[in-house]
Formats: C-alpha cells, sequence, structure tokens
C-alpha cells in the first residue's frame, strides 16, 4: 500500500475532520504538522498550496476535507 500522507497544522478543524476520517477508514497515514517542522510547511509550500490540510494518496492531492475526492482516491490506492 502507498504512503498517506497528511500535512497538518496544530489547531486547524479540518486537519482533525481529515485524520479521524482516515482512522475512521482504517487508513494508516503520515502526519507532517507544518507548524513544527519548516521542511514540511515548505513542501506544501512547493506543491503550490496555501494552507492544510493537504492529504497526498498516491497520485492524488486533496485540499481540506473532500470526501469524494478522498472516495475516488481511497479506491485506486485500495486496488
Amino acid at each position: 500500500m502507498e504512503n498517506v500522507i497528511v500535512y497538518t497544522s496544530t489547531n486547524c478543524p479540518h486537519c482533525r475532520q481529515v485524520k479521524s476520517f482516515l482512522s475512521e477508514k482504517g487508513i494508516a497515514f503520515e502526519e507532517r504538522n507544518i507548524e513544527q517542522n519548516d521542511d514540511y510547511a515548505q513542501q506544501v509550500w512547493d506543491m503550490g498550496m496555501r494552507a492544510v490540510p493537504v492529504t497526498l494518496i498516491g497520485g492524488y492531492r486533496i485540499v481540506g476535507m473532500n470526501k469524494t475526492q478522498f472516495a475516488k482516491a481511497l479506491a485506486v490506492l485500495q486496488q
């Protein structure tokens, strides 16, 4: 299974929603808090993003808590 990476910040309600959603689905993920690590913040910036959460699943890049996009990405992931 490919790595799932969630870029977060400390007091971000949407980040908590994404983490809860993935946990409920039994999807393991690596959390990268951009406030605690400048390299993670730079990675988000380099993707052209200016806000978190950003979730990377396979070739998908999902911004925010978008259940439709998560469903598509997870379907590909679980094939």
